[in-house]
């Protein structure tokens, strides 16, 4: 049996993962905590991280190189760099930071279907957005979580999620709304022929 590999990603309405210029804070401003319960209760399931090399050196950035250097005072992160990790990279030499994290280095569709094959638990994503195209295109992620915050970031937006992935059909499994306006959407993505 294989591992179930989520690609875990957060958005705005139009479709942005990030900005640049303005002064949206955290989570565009509307991290509730609703949201922030949920968040915890999904890192808090035995599951292994699986990240690309330009998201994992964002959170080393701003997370911290070890729970016990970060500033943050946020369960949510912190339980983040504790958890298992898998860092696919070409470009990284190891030892990485993250005590838990370990260096796969290869393509990355081969990294993951042996991951998948491999691990005794679930596979999670969040961000990477190169690597989790690519692996969608290879038919290598069971499910799609995209958190939609209730903005709009015309001006400001970078980053679109989905920019340049092939086409996929969605099969809709679960909804939540948090905190009255955060939507929680999971999806089976098919690729589209």
């Amino acid at each position: 049996m294989t591992a179930t590999y989520t690609f875990d990603i957060f958005c705005t309405l139009d479709g942005f993962g990030s900005y640049d210029g303005g002064d949206w804070g955290g989570y565009w401003g509307k991290g509730g905590l609703e949201f922030l319960d949920r968040r915890l209760a999904l890192y808090e399931e035995e599951q292994r991280m699986v990240l690309g090399a330009n998201t994992y050196r964002q959170f080393v950035e701003v997370l911290g190189p070890s729970p016990e250097e970060s500033t943050l005072d946020d369960p949510v992160n912190m339980r983040m760099m504790t958890m298992p990790t898998t860092v696919v990279s070409s470009t990284l030499e190891g030892p990485l930071e993250w005590s838990n994290a370990t260096l796969a280095s290869g393509d990355a569709a081969d990294v993951v279907a042996r991951l998948k094959e491999e691990s005794e638990v679930p596979l999670r994503s969040h961000g990477s957005l190169t690597l989790n195209r690519a692996l969608m295109a290879a038919g290598l992620v069971d499910r799609v979580q995209v958190t939609i915050f209730p903005v709009i970031t015309g001006q400001t937006g970078v980053d679109p999620i989905f920019q340049g992935a092939a086409d996929f059909d969605l099969e809709l499994i679960e909804t939540r709304t948090l905190d009255g306006h955060t939507q929680e959407i999971i999806y089976r993505p098919t690729l589209h022929v």
